[in-house]
C-alpha cells in the first residue's frame, strides 16, 4: 500500500510528490470527465481566460469552458457546468479549459510527477489506475474555492479516494446531505447565484459513474493536456 499524503490548495499542489490526483468536485474535474464522455478528444490546460481566447482566435475550431470565481467568462462557449457539457455534442473536438481552482492545481504540480484529476464522478476508476501504477507515495491535492480556501467536497473526495485506497468500504451515502447543508453545496441552491444550476450539484455526486481516469500529459513543446488515462500498466523495477 502507498503513503498516502492529504495536501491543500495552490501551496499543496506545488508541494505535491509521487503521484498526484488533484481534486476539484464543484466542478472542474467533474466537468472534464463529463466533456470526455460527451466526445471530447483531449482537453487543453490554460490558466487565464486571456490566453483560452487567444488560442480560440488562432484556431476558431476550438470550444472554451471554464470560470471566474465561479461565474461563466464572457466570450467562453461553455461555463464551468458538467450538466451543461452533458448536454452537448464534443465528438471529436478539443476543448480549453481555464478555472479557478482545479486547473490551477494541474498547472502547478511539477512537471516531473504522474498527475489524474479527481472527483468522485470516476473515483473507482482513477483508484483502479493508481492500484495498477503501484506508487509508493500518492498525493491528494485538495483544491478548494479559488484553490486558496478549503471546501469540504474535495476535503470529503480525498478522504473517500484515501480510504479506497487503503482498502476500506467508505460509506458515500452521507456525503451528498452534508454537502447540501454547506456552503458549498448551498450556492447550487440559490437563486440569487444562477451560474451555479442545481444540476451540477447532481452531477458532481455521481459516484464512479464514469469508467475512466484522466492523466495530466505534456506534449514535447511544454503544453499540459487532459486525456483519458490508457489502460495503467504496473511500474515494473529494474
Amino acid at each position: 500500500m502507498p503513503e498516502i499524503r492529504t495536501l491543500h490548495l495552490l501551496e499543496g499542489a506545488r508541494a505535491a510528490a509521487g503521484l498526484v490526483v488533484v481534486i476539484d468536485v464543484f466542478r472542474a474535474f467533474t466537468l472534464a470527465p463529463c466533456a470526455f464522455a460527451r466526445g471530447a478528444r483531449r482537453i487543453r490546460l490554460v490558466a487565464t481566460a486571456e490566453e483560452a481566447l487567444a488560442l480560440k482566435a488562432a484556431d476558431p475550431g476550438l470550444l472554451l469552458a471554464g470560470e471566474q470565481d465561479g461565474r461563466p467568462l464572457p466570450g467562453f462557449d461553455f461555463s464551468n457546468s458538467p450538466a451543461a457539457i452533458l448536454r452537448a455534442d464534443l465528438a471529436g473536438r478539443t476543448l480549453v479549459l481555464r478555472t479557478s481552482a482545479g486547473v490551477q492545481g494541474l498547472l502547478a504540480v511539477d512537471p516531473r510527477c504522474e498527475v489524474l484529476s479527481g472527483s468522485f464522478i470516476n473515483a473507482a476508476a482513477t483508484v483502479a489506475w493508481i492500484r495498477a501504477r503501484q506508487p509508493e507515495v500518492v498525493s491528494l491535492v485538495c483544491m478548494g474555492w479559488s484553490a486558496a480556501e478549503r471546501t469540504p467536497e474535495d476535503e470529503a473526495c480525498a478522504a473517500y479516494l484515501a480510504a479506497t485506497l487503503a482498502g476500506a468500504s467508505p460509506d458515500f451515502s452521507p456525503i451528498p446531505a452534508a454537502l447540501r447543508r454547506e456552503p458549498c453545496g448551498a450556492k447550487f441552491f440559490d437563486p440569487a447565484q444562477p451560474w451555479f444550476p442545481p444540476e451540477d450539484f447532481a452531477v458532481c455526486l455521481r459516484l464512479s459513474e464514469l469508467d475512466f481516469a484522466l492523466r495530466r500529459v505534456i506534449d514535447p513543446e511544454g503544453r499540459p493536456w487532459l486525456e483519458r488515462a490508457a489502460a495503467a500498466e504496473p511500474r515494473v523495477a529494474l
